[in-house]
């Protein structure tokens, strides 16, 4: 252990510009952090440090001797924390945000068995379709859908989520089946919170906007829109797949059908070391790991 005290207290010194400032910082004498740098210099048989009145200089040995071993305390240093961090159960404040129909079905009941598991967790969910920002609103996490454009934001995948286009069976049989992209401009398109739909077109993404008499930022009430014929809609699959199985709504442009959306965990970077959002993110990810229960 002597040898890496003597790496630490030279990593200190280097870090903190003088041998006093390190002794400050690792609560020892200015004697003891001068004789353990001298005789690091002198078990590795050179100098490391050249000292002034006013500053320290680094050797050119010094120089890479530090390259290497700030990174080696590094990882010792974080290696320690999270040992430290996982004998202990999250506590704390967490706020929450996401899609209301996603989370009312699919994000809330984790989560509230997530609270159960560590009472300690003051969870806070405000479920909503606006697009919240999450560092000014001071949330921890939010679950938001499709690709992630913030590059400011963290994120983890959660799920898959494909999009269907599908309308009623009585609108296409008064208005016909489209058959290709540029057909959609004679339909009336119903539309959610984005007027984009997402394509795959000869194997490259696309995305095309559309226009209709009606626009929603509620998912059910868009799906109602289409269960009644008033146009076509592109809806997720757990609004849709199971009326798709009865024959209540018909699926169209099938060829066009982007693979897969996905659902994401996004966070602040600030939160990026929190020990509670790591262990709700990975508690989140496993629940979903075989998907939506649909």
């Amino acid at each position: 252990m002597r040898r890496w005290d003597a790496i630490e207290t030279f990593v200190t010194v280097v870090r903190e510009g003088s041998f006093s400032a390190a002794a400050r910082r690792l609560d020892v004498s200015p004697s003891h952090i001068s004789r353990q740098v001298a005789e690091l210099e002198k078990r590795l048989g050179t100098p490391l440090i050249y000292r002034t009145t006013r500053s320290i200089r680094l050797s050119e040995a010094g120089e890479q001797y530090f390259e290497q071993c700030h990174q080696l305390l590094e990882g010792f240093l974080g290696a320690e924390e999270q040992i430290r961090q996982a004998q202990k159960e999250p506590t704390g404040s967490l706020r929450v945000t996401c899609a209301t129909t996603f989370g009312e079905r699919f994000l809330a009941p984790p989560l509230n068995d997530f609270v159960a598991q560590y009472p300690g967790i003051r969870l806070d969910l405000h479920l909503t379709n606006r697009q919240t920002d999450l560092v000014t609103e001071g949330y921890d996490l939010a679950v938001r859908m499709g690709s992630m454009k913030d590059s400011s934001l963290l994120s983890r995948r959660l799920c898959d989520r494909r999009e269907y286009l599908c309308a009623s069976p009585d609108y296409l049989q008064r208005h016909g089946m489209p058959h290709t992209l540029s057909e959609l401009s004679d339909h009336n398109c119903l539309l959610g919170s984005n007027p984009w739909w997402l394509f795959m077109d000869n194997g490259q993404r696309r995305e095309l906007k559309v226009t209709g008499n009606w626009r929603s930022n509620s998912g059910p009430a868009l799906l109602d829109a289409v269960r009644k014929g008033l146009g076509i809609a592109q809806l997720p699959d757990y609004y849709v797949e199971p009326l798709l199985a009865r024959g209540e709504l018909v699926s169209m442009l099938e060829r066009y059908r982007y693979p897969f959306s996905g659902v994401w965990l996004v966070y602040p970077q600030a939160r990026q070391r929190s020990m509670k959002l790591k262990v709700l993110t990975d508690f989140l990810v496993d629940r979903f790991r075989e998907g939506l229960p649909w």
